[in-house]
C-alpha cells in the first residue's frame, strides 16, 4: 500500500483512461451488481496501488466479500450449514478484494465519520433538550396545578414518553434503513427530529390552553423518539461501514460523542437562555433553545446531504424483510443486545436527567450551577468515548465494556455520597467518565452483531429497545424511588449494571460459539471482537 502521491497518480489515471477508451470495461460497469463507481473513485483508487485486477475484477467485488477486523477478506457464507466456503470470481482473490475494501482513504472515512457524528449531535441536541428542560422548567409550564414533586414526576413521565416510541421508530426506520439505504433515513430522521423540537418551542402554556397544553407537548415528544429510535443505529452504521479493519470501534465512537456533546449544546442553550431572558425565562427564554433547532438541523442537513451511501450496503444483498428476518433469526441476541444498553441507560439518565431535578428540589443548588456540572461531566465524556473505543479496538469489545458495567455498579452509592456533600460536580464527572466504557465501544460492539443485509434492523431494535425500558423510565423510576431514599436510587442503578454485565458475557459465549463469518462481518470467533 502506498500514501497519496505519484504511486496514487499512476494508479487513479490508467484507470480513468480505460473506462473512457474501454467499451467492454464500460459494459462490465453498468452491469457490475451493486456498483457505486463514483464512492471508489472519489474514496479510494487514489491512496491506494490495487494487485492485479481487471476494472471488471474490481467492479465485480460485491458483499459476498466482507471486511472483518482480522485484515482479511471472509466470504459470509450462504450454504446452509453455515460454514465457509471459499469462493472466487474470475481472476478475483480474497487479498485482492481487501485491497479493494482498504482502498477508501483515511480522510474519506474520517469524513463520513465526523458528518456521522455532526448529525446524530444534532439530534441528541434536540431529544436531550427535552430532558433538561423537564427537570428546570416544564413542571412550572406544562404542570402548574400541581406541587414541585408531582410536577417535576409529571414532566418525566412526557419525557419517558419518547422512549416509548423509539423502538417502533428503530424498527420501522432501520427496516427502511436496510432495503433503501442508510444515508436516505438519516436525512428523514434529521429532518423530523428538528422539526418536531422546534414545534415544542412554539407550543402554548397551561395557562394559555389548559389541558391541550401537555397533550401537544406528548403528541410531540413521540414524533422526536419515534424518529430518534432510527437515528443512532444509522448513524453509528455509516461511521463503522466505512471504516478500516480494526478501526470499527475508534470510528463508530465518533458517533456516540455526539451524546455528550449534545448534552452539552443543550445545556449550554438553556444556561444561555435562562441568563439573556433572565425574570423572563418562564415566559419566552425556556422556547429559544428549542427554537434552534432549526439552525442546527439546516447545518446538519447540508453536511449529511454531502456524504455517500455506506459501501457495504451498497454492495449487499438486499433482504425483502430485514426486520422480519431479524426477529426470526437473530431475536435472542436482540433481546440480550437490549439488555446490555438498558444498564448504561439507566445510568446516564439518572446522571443526566433526575439529578438535575434532584439537584434542584432536595439539594437547593441553583439551576445555573447544576447546567454547569453537567456540562463540565459531559466535556468529560467527550474525551473519555474515544479513548475506551480505541482500547476496545486493542483489547477487544467485552473486556471494556464489562469493566464499565462494574464501574457503574460500584459508583451507585458513592454518586449520591458525593453529591450530598456538596461535591455535586465532581460525582457528574465521575460518573460520565466513568460510564464511557460500557457507552464508548457500544457503535462497534452492536454492529458486530448483525449481518450487512440486516444491520440497520438489527442495531436500532436492540438498542432502542434498551433505551425504552432504560432511560426512557430512568428519571420517573428514580423519582419515585426518591421518597424511600437515595439507596432505593443506588439499588436501581446496580441492578441495571448487573444485567448488562450478565448479557455482556452470554452474548460473548454464544456469539464466539459461531463460525467465523457466520452471522456478521466481524469474526465472533475473536476474543477481541467479543
Amino acid at each position: 500500500m502506498t500514501t497519496m502521491g505519484s504511486m496514487g497518480q499512476a494508479v487513479v489515471h490508467p484507470l480513468l483512461r480505460y473506462v473512457e477508451s474501454t467499451e467492454k470495461e464500460l459494459r462490465a460497469i453498468e452491469s457490475a451488481p451493486g456498483l457505486n463507481l463514483e464512492f471508489h473513485l472519489r474514496l479510494g483508487f487514489a491512496d491506494a496501488a490495487l494487485p492485479d485486477m481487471s476494472l471488471v475484477d474490481i467492479l465485480s467485488c460485491d458483499d459476498d466479500w466482507v471486511m472483518p477486523h482480522e485484515h482479511a477478506c471472509t466470504p459470509e457464507p450462504e450454504v446452509p450449514d453455515g460454514r465457509q466456503e471459499r469462493r472466487t470470481k474470475g481472476d478475483r482473490t480474497i487479498a485482492q478484494c481487501q485491497s479493494l475494501d482498504q482502498a477508501g482513504t483515511m480522510t474519506g472515512v474520517r469524513k463520513v465519520a465526523a458528518a456521522s457524528a455532526v448529525g446524530n449531535t444534532i439530534e441528541l441536541y434536540d431529544f436531550l433538550l427535552y430532558g433538561t428542560a423537564s427537570a428546570l422548567v416544564f413542571d412550572k409550564i406544562f404542570f402548574p396545578q400541581f406541587d414541585s414533586r408531582v410536577g417535576v414526576l409529571l414532566a418525566f413521565a412526557t419525557f419517558g414518553a419518547g422512549f416509548f416510541a423509539r423502538p417502533l421508530g428503530g424498527a420501522v426506520i432501520g427496516h427502511l434503513g436496510d432495503r433503501i439505504g442508510r444515508r436516505s433515513m438519516l436525512v428523514v430522521t434529521l429532518s423530523a427530529t428538528g422539526l418536531s423540537t422546534a414545534l415544542i418551542g412554539l407550543l402554548p402554556t397551561y395557562a394559555q390552553v389548559g389541558i391541550l397544553a401537555p397533550v401537544l407537548l406528548v403528541l410531540l415528544r413521540i414524533v422526536q423518539g419515534f424518529f430518534m429510535g432510527g437515528e443512532q443505529g444509522g448513524a453509528s452504521l455509516m461511521a463503522v461501514e466505512h471504516a478500516p479493519p480494526g478501526r470499527w470501534g475508534w470510528y463508530g465512537s465518533w458517533v456516540f460523542i455526539g451524546s455528550p456533546v449534545g448534552l452539552v449544546l443543550a445545556n449550554l442553550a438553556m444556561y444561555l437562555s435562562s441568563r439573556a431572558s433572565g425574570p423572563d425565562f418562564l415566559s419566552w427564554g425556556w422556547r429559544l433553545p428549542f427554537l434552534f433547532s432549526i439552525v442546527l438541523v439546516g447545518i446538519g442537513l447540508y453536511i449529511r446531504l454531502r456524504v455517500s451511501e455506506s459501501p457495504r450496503f451498497v454492495r449487499a444483498e438486499k433482504s425483502r424483510l430485514p426486520i422480519a428476518e431479524v426477529l426470526r433469526d437473530r431475536w435472542r441476541i436482540v433481546l440480550l443486545g437490549a439488555g446490555v444498553n438498558l444498564g448504561f441507560t439507566i445510568f446516564i439518565y439518572v446522571l443526566s436527567v433526575f439529578m438535575i431535578g434532584y439537584g434542584r428540589t432536595a439539594l437547593k443548588i441553583s439551576a445555573d450551577d447544576l447546567l454547569i456540572a453537567t456540562v463540565v461531566g459531559s466535556v468529560a465524556q467527550v474525551v473519555a468515548v474515544p479513548a475506551f473505543a480505541l482500547l476496545s479496538d486493542r483489547i477487544g469489545r467485552l473486556p471494556v465494556m464489562f469493566g464499565g458495567a462494574i464501574f457503574q455498579a460500584g459508583f451507585a452509592f458513592p454518586l449520591f455520597w458525593l453529591t450530598d456533600s456538596g461535591w455535586f460536580t465532581f460525582a457528574m464527572v465521575l460518573g460520565f467518565v466513568g460510564s464511557a466504557a460500557l457507552f464508548g465501544p457500544s457503535a462497534a460492539y452492536f454492529a458486530e452483531l448483525f449481518r450487512t443485509r440486516v444491520r440497520y434492523s438489527g442495531v436500532a431494535l436492540s438498542f432502542q429497545l434498551g433505551a425504552v425500558l432504560g432511560g426512557g423510565l430512568a428519571p420517573l423510576v428514580a423519582q419515585s424511588l426518591l421518597r424511600t431514599g437515595t439507596w432505593a436510587i443506588a439499588l436501581y442503578l446496580i441492578a441495571g449494571a448487573v444485567l448488562s454485565g450478565v448479557c455482556l458475557l452470554v452474548i460473548g459465549s454464544a456469539h464466539e460459539a459461531e463460525p467465523a463469518g457466520g452471522e456478521s462481518d466481524a469474526q465472533p470467533l475473536s476474543p477481541a471482537q467479543s
